[in-house]
């Protein structure tokens, strides 16, 4: 398998910002997350981008305006003034008014555009958004600790592109706004695999919603039962998304990679392994489309961090170590200090190999409802969100002229550079991959 490029996005800024105390979504995640992925090396193996910042007109591709003028003036300051409209969009425990939220939704949003952007114009093959994944946004409100929906603004950005974008869920949550998005239309098929059932949120989900009007048949829902572990799930994730790919034939693909479906999530009720969890987007990467990887929920830090860093190595294909590398964060990580942790089978898997079987089958007739691979009338292809500012490559550098931190990051290394640092001499061989 020839070496993907891959793009990977991250905002220094974007861990800074807080929900409130006590509440389970923490950006914090994405500094540790991105802390192991430098000191694993994994950096030196992508194209890293300090990404856009989705302006409100970005946003409003999808959500209302006045929502989104909404997000941009309130503050905690002035929530006073806003009291009628908080519960009209939505806001208010579970999506709470923090400071710079509006700041927080352009970093993640722009983030999953960018990549979006990427993809179109070929310019990498994978990328990768660990703060986007935001699934749960709607068209008008906030909902579940998720107020602009960046896969859905990322998935319209695509479709200039593409006919056909394939959206895949893996978070314990059912992909609600996603598919309510795309609900209509057979451009975009949506797939997720979530906990349904006993008023778990969002309560949506069930396998007999399948779309409607020119859709019908293009949502696919695998509502799974608590307690579900590695082997269960793979067992019914790989044949769907076989099936899926066979009829749908999608030219991109965006999958959502929620950590909260792993095993002791503070919110999760599954028992997936990190290499369980893994085995899922690797499987997606072998498809060999193009794919946009995004985060979503995880309440557990030190795990979400385990997860997506390793979900990094395998989206660059670089084998890294179970032993983690020194950061300023290893303290979370006691008293193993591993990126692997055993998880023990759980008594209560309560999903029966016949019900996965059921539920499989009744994906796959379904499939055979579908026009397969449907087709898209010749249109003009509208611009791109905002111009694309690739750095010059490496090879045509200035040599008198000192490399810029953009351009140092965008340098991927070879796989044959023999010696770490840039001030080494003696590097051996010829520098191209």
């Amino acid at each position: 398998m020839s070496a993907k490029k891959v793009s990977y996005f991250y905002n220094p800024d974007v861990g800074n910002f807080h929900y409130g105390p006590g509440h389970p979504m923490k950006p914090h995640r994405l500094a540790v997350i991105h802390s192991l992925v430098q000191n694993y090396g994994l950096h030196k193996k992508m194209q890293i981008y300090r990404p856009y910042r989705a302006s409100a007109h970005d946003m409003c591709r999808f959500h209302s305006d006045e929502y989104i003028e909404f997000l941009q003036r309130v503050t905690p300051q002035n929530l006073q003034g806003f009291t009628k409209y908080l519960s009209h969009f939505n806001v208010g425990d579970d999506c709470p008014v923090f400071e710079g939220l509006f700041d927080f939704c352009s970093m993640y949003t722009g983030a999953s555009l960018e990549g979006a952007m990427k993809l179109n114009n070929n310019c990498c093959d994978i990328a990768i958004n660990w703060s986007g994944g935001l699934h749960h946004a709607k068209k008008f409100e906030a909902s579940g600790f998720c107020y602009v929906n960046d896969i859905v603004i990322a998935i319209l950005e695509l479709l200039k592109y593409h006919a056909r974008v394939l959206y895949i869920d893996i978070d314990v949550h059912h992909g609600d706004g996603v598919q309510e998005a795309f609900y209509l239309t057979d451009r975009v098929m949506t797939v997720s695999f979530h906990k349904y059932g006993n008023y778990f949120f969002p309560g949506t989900g069930d396998m007999y919603e399948v779309g409607a009007e020119s859709g019908r048949y293009y949502s696919v829902n695998v509502p799974l039962k608590e307690g579900i572990d590695d082997a269960s799930y793979v067992q019914v994730f790989k044949p769907v998304i076989s099936n899926v790919m066979e009829f749908y034939q999608p030219t991109a693909i965006v999958l959502q990679c929620g950590a909260d479906s792993l095993a002791h999530d503070r919110l999760g009720c599954f028992s997936l392994s990190t290499k369980g969890h893994g085995d899922c987007v690797k499987f997606v990467r072998d498809l060999n489309v193009p794919l946009l990887a995004v985060g979503g929920g995880g309440y557990t830090l030190r795990n979400v961090a385990r997860c997506w860093t390793y979900e990094t190595s395998l989206l660059v294909d670089e084998p890294i170590s179970n032993e983690l590398p020194y950061t300023k964060y290893l303290e979370y990580f006691a008293p193993d200090f591993t990126l692997h942790q055993d998880v023990l089978p759980r008594p209560d898997n309560a999903n029966t190999k016949q019900y996965l079987e059921t539920i499989t089958k009744h994906v796959y007739d379904n499939l055979k409802m579908c026009q397969h691979s449907p087709s898209v009338q010749m249109h003009d292809v509208p611009g791109d969100a905002f111009p694309l500012q690739e750095g010059s490559g490496h090879d045509e550098m200035d040599p008198d002229v000192r490399v810029s931190q953009a351009d140092e990051d965008r340098r991927i290394e070879p796989a044959n550079e023999f010696y770490d640092g840039d001030k080494d001499q003696d590097k051996a061989g010829d520098e191209a991959a």
